[in-house]
C-alpha cells in the first residue's frame, strides 16, 4: 500500500482526520482565491487605464517640429463636471494635414466641429437635462463611444470637435493618438501588496488551526509507525500525502472559486466607477504559480509539524515534556522592524523591500508570540488564585506554540487594523486646499488676450438664460521685493481686482476692509515703495506707487495667508497681467447653467471650482475607507474562524485529559473558562504589542509619501478591544467541544 492509499484509507475510517482535512481545503480555497484577486488588481488597474489612456494628454505627441510637418491634431484634456460627477472632456481639432489616423478601439469616427462622441453614459445624463445645463457644453451628439475606450462602463466622457482657430493656444499639437503601454495604480498596487500579506497569513493560520485539529492524533499514528520500523522517508512522504490531498482539493476549489471573487469585486468602486469583468484576468503562469506555491507550503507546514516524531518517536508517543522557549525570540520584532526601517528610509527604495520588510514584520509575530504566551503562563502560574487560571497557566506555559495558535490571526487582524487606522486619519487631515477662490466660484485658466472675449461670450450666454451673476478677468502679478536672482529677492503672488469683487469671490475676509478708492489689501503689512510689479518672478518689474494704500484685513485660512489684492488702478503702466483667470460666482440653482455657459465661451479650458476640487478628495478618501473597511471585515472573519478552530483542536488534541477531568470531577464551566483565558490573557498582550508595531508601520509607510507629522486618532485602541472580542468570540466555541468530550465514552481514547 503505497503513501496516497494510506493517506485515502485513514480519511476513511477517521472522522475527525476527515474534518480536519475539510476544514484544510476551505482554508487554503479561501487562501488561493483571496492572492488570486489580490495578484489580479495590478493588471486590472492598468487594463482600465490601458482603454482611457487616450484621454490623458500627457500620453500624446508630436514631430512637427523636426520634420517642419504641421501636426495633424490639435488636443487639449480636462475635466468637466456634472453636479459632483465628472467628466472627462477631450477638445480635438483636424488640421487638414493630417493621413489617415489609427482611432483608438471603441472610437468610431472623430467628431467635425460643433459635433460630438460621448459615452452611453453621458447620453443619457444629456437627454435628462435641461439644454442649458449640460447638452450646450457638446454641441450635436453624432455618435456614441464604445466600452472599449472607457475606464470603466458608468464613465462620462466626451469628445469634442472644433475648427483649429478655435482651439486654446495651450492646445497640444499631436500626431496620432498614442499607442504606448499603460502602468499599474501605484496607490492600488500597495494595497494589493499589502493585502498579500495581511490576509494571506491568516488564511495560512486558519489552515495551520485546521491541520491541528488532528495533530496529537496523527503524531501518535506517525510514531507508532516509526516504532514499528518505518523510515523517516516514509512517514514524511505518508504525512504529504495526507495534507496535499486536502491541500490541491482546496487549491482547485480556490481557482474555480476566484472567478466569482473577481466578479463580486467588480461592484467595488475605485478611481470614481467599477470595472469590467475581463480586467481581473490574470496570466495562466502565475495562476497555476499561486495554485502550486499555496499548497506547497501547507505540505512543508505539515512536514514540519512532525519533525519531533521522525527524530525522536518514542518520546513523540508519549507526549514528552516540551523545552523551553529561548529568548532569542524576542530579537525577531526589532531585527524585522530596521530592516523594514531601512527600507521606507531609502530615497529610491523599492517597493519589494518594503513589502519584503513588512512580510519579515508580519513573520516574527509568528517567533515572538510564543515566548509572550509562555511568559504569560508563566505569570498567572506563579498568581493563580481560581482553578480556572491554574489550568489555563499551565496550558500557556508548557504549550506556548500550540496556545499561541488561537491568538495568531487575531493578532495579525489587530496589525492590519492599526496600521490602518494610523493611515486612515492621516489622510484625512490632508484634505482641504485648493486655490484661493470661494467654493461656489467657478473660472477658467486664460491669458490677457483671451480672457476679456471669454467673459464677454460667457456674460452673453449668461443673459440669454437669465442669470444674474458676470464673469470677470481676474489677472495675476508678482510683487517683487529685493535683488531679481538673489536669496534677497521675495516674491508674493497678488489678484488684480476691485476689493469688492475680491470680496464676493476669494476665500479671505475682506468685506469689512474694502475702503473707497484704489488699494491693496493684504494680511500683512507691507511697504509700497519697496515693491515692484512683474508677471515673471525672475525679472525685473516696474515700481509700486510708494503712495498706494495698504489695508490690512483679519486672518483667514492657513493657505490662505499670503492672499494680496491689488486694485487695477494701481498696476503700473506697461504691466499686463499674463495669467488671468475668468471668474463667476455661482449659487445651487444656477451653477450647471454657469458651468455650461463658461465650457462654452472657453473650449478646451478647463472649468473647476475649489468646491469640485474637495469632492475629488473626498472621492480618493471614500476609495480608501471602502477598501480598508474590506481588507479589516475579511481579516477580523479569518482571525475569528482560525481562533474557533484553533480552540476545537486543542480541545481534541486533550480528549484524554479533559474526558479525565470531567471524570474526575471537574465542572465542564472550569474547563470552558480555563480555555477561554487561554484565549484571551495572550490576546490581550499580543494584540497591544501588534497595535504598536501596526502604528510604526503606518507611519512608515505614510513617510514614503509624505514627510509631515502623522495624526493619531483615539480610535487607534479599537482594534485592540475588538482583537480580544474576536478572540473570545472564537474561544466560546470550547464549551460545546467539551460537551462533546463529556458525551462520549473516556475509553474511546
Amino acid at each position: 500500500m503505497n503513501s496516497f492509499q494510506l493517506a485515502m484509507r485513514v480519511l476513511r475510517v477517521d472522522r475527525r482526520t476527515r474534518t480536519s482535512a475539510i476544514l484544510t481545503a476551505v482554508g487554503v480555497a479561501v487562501a488561493t482565491s483571496l492572492v488570486l484577486l489580490l495578484a489580479s488588481l495590478p493588471g486590472a488597474t492598468q487594463a482600465r487605464s490601458q482603454r482611457a489612456i487616450w484621454q490623458d494628454i500627457g500620453s500624446y505627441y508630436s514631430q512637427s517640429g523636426e520634420s517642419q510637418r504641421p501636426a495633424p491634431l490639435l488636443m487639449a484634456a480636462n475635466k468637466d463636471y456634472s453636479g459632483d460627477r465628472e467628466i472627462i472632456r477631450v477638445d480635438i481639432a483636424q488640421t487638414g494635414n493630417s493621413p489617415i489616423l489609427s482611432l483608438p478601439p471603441g472610437i468610431p469616427k472623430l467628431p467635425g466641429p460643433g459635433e460630438s462622441i460621448v459615452s452611453p453614459e453621458l447620453g443619457k445624463l444629456i437627454q435628462a437635462a435641461p439644454q442649458a445645463q449640460l447638452g450646450d457644453r457638446f454641441g450635436k451628439l453624432v455618435d456614441a463611444l464604445g466600452p472599449d475606450s472607457l475606464m470603466y462602463p458608468e464613465q462620462l466622457v466626451a469628445v469634442v470637435g472644433h475648427t483649429p482657430e478655435s482651439m486654446p493656444k495651450t492646445a497640444m499639437a499631436a500626431d496620432g493618438f498614442p499607442n504606448k503601454q499603460a502602468k499599474p495604480d501605484p496607490m492600488l498596487e500597495l494595497l494589493a501588496w499589502v493585502g498579500v500579506i495581511v490576509l494571506l497569513v491568516p488564511s495560512l493560520v486558519l489552515v495551520a488551526s485546521s491541520a491541528r485539529l488532528t495533530a496529537a492524533r496523527r503524531e501518535v499514528r506517525m510514531a507508532a509507525l516509526r516504532l514499528a520500523g518505518a523510515t523517516p522517508g516514509q512517514v514524511m512522504k505518508i504525512v504529504a500525502a495526507e495534507t496535499a490531498l486536502s491541500a490541491v482539493v482546496g487549491a482547485l476549489l480556490g481557482i474555480l472559486v476566484a472567478p466569482a471573487l473577481q466578479g463580486l469585486s467588480t461592484f467595488v468602486p475605485w478611481a470614481g466607477g467599477t470595472w469590467l469583468a475581463s480586467d481581473f484576468s490574470l496570466p495562466v503562469v502565475s495562476t497555476v504559480a499561486i495554485a502550486v506555491v499555496i499548497p506547497l507550503l501547507v505540505v512543508v507546514a505539515g512536514i514540519l509539524g512532525i519533525r519531533r516524531v521522525l527524530k525522536t518517536p518514542l518520546f513523540a508517543a508519549s507526549a514528552h515534556a516540551r523545552k523551553p522557549l529561548h529568548w532569542w525570540r524576542l530579537l525577531a520584532v526589532p531585527v524585522a522592524g530596521a530592516f523594514f526601517l531601512f527600507a521606507v528610509t531609502q530615497d529610491n527604495g523599492s517597493l519589494p523591500m518594503v513589502m519584503l520588510g513588512l512580510f519579515l514584520l508580519v513573520g516574527s509575530a509568528a517567533i515572538i508570540g510564543p515566548w509572550v504566551t509562555s511568559a504569560v503562563g508563566g505569570t498567572f502560574v506563579r498568581i493563580w488564585r481560581k482553578p480556572a487560571s491554574l489550568l489555563a497557566g499551565r496550558r500557556l506555559r508548557d504549550d506556548p506554540k500550540s496556545a499561541y495558535r488561537a491568538t495568531a490571526g487575531v493578532v495579525l487582524a489587530v496589525f492590519t487594523g492599526s496600521m490602518a487606522l494610523t493611515l486612515l486619519p492621516t489622510f484625512e487631515s490632508m484634505a482641504g486646499g485648493g486655490r484661493t477662490y470661494q467654493d461656489n466660484v467657478l473660472y477658467a485658466g486664460s491669458d490677457a488676450t483671451q480672457a476679456q472675449q471669454i467673459a464677454e461670450r460667457t456674460n452673453a450666454s449668461l443673459v440669454r438664460n437669465g442669470v444674474t451673476e458676470k464673469a470677470i478677468a481676474v489677472g495675476q502679478v508678482y510683487l517683487s521685493t529685493g535683488d531679481v536672482g538673489t536669496r534677497s529677492q521675495t516674491l508674493s503672488r497678488a489678484f488684480v481686482m476691485t476689493c469688492e469683487d475680491a470680496a464676493k469671490l476669494l476665500r479671505v475676509n475682506i468685506g469689512g476692509t474694502c475702503r473707497p478708492g484704489p488699494a491693496i489689501y493684504s494680511r500683512t503689512s507691507l511697504d509700497p515703495s519697496a515693491y515692484q510689479v512683474t508677471n515673471d518672478y525672475d525679472k525685473a518689474g516696474t515700481p509700486l506707487d510708494p503712495k498706494a494704500p495698504v489695508h490690512l484685513f483679519p486672518s483667514s485660512d492657513e493657505d490662505t495667508y499670503g492672499t494680496i489684492v491689488i486694485d487695477p488702478a494701481l498696476v503700473p503702466a506697461g504691466v499686463t497681467p499674463d495669467r488671468v483667470d475668468v471668474v463667476v460666482p455661482t449659487t445651487p440653482q444656477n451653477g450647471e447653467v454657469v458651468r455650461t455657459a463658461l465650457v462654452g465661451a472657453a473650449p478646451g479650458q478647463e472649468v473647476v471650482s475649489r468646491g469640485l476640487h474637495l469632492i475629488g478628495q473626498q472621492q480618493e478618501l471614500g476609495d480608501l475607507r471602502r477598501v480598508t473597511v474590506i481588507g479589516l471585515i475579511a481579516a477580523g472573519v479569518l482571525a475569528g474562524c482560525s481562533a474557533a478552530v484553533a480552540t476545537a483542536g486543542s480541545v481534541m488534541d486533550r480528549r484524554r485529559t479533559f474526558g479525565a477531568l470531567i471524570a474526575a470531577g471537574t465542572p465542564v464551566k472550569v474547563l470552558a473558562r480555563a480555555l477561554r483565558m487561554e484565549a484571551a490573557l495572550p490576546a490581550m498582550v499580543a494584540t497591544i504589542g501588534a497595535g504598536a508595531v501596526g502604528v510604526g508601520v503606518g507611519i512608515g509607510l505614510y513617510s514614503m509619501v509624505e514627510k509631515d507629522g502623522i495624526v493619531l486618532s483615539p480610535w487607534l485602541l479599537a482594534p485592540v478591544v475588538l482583537g480580544i472580542g474576536v478572540a473570545l468570540l472564537g474561544a466560546s466555541i470550547s464549551t460545546p467541544a467539551l460537551k462533546r468530550v463529556q458525551s462520549e465514552p473516556l475509553a474511546d481514547e
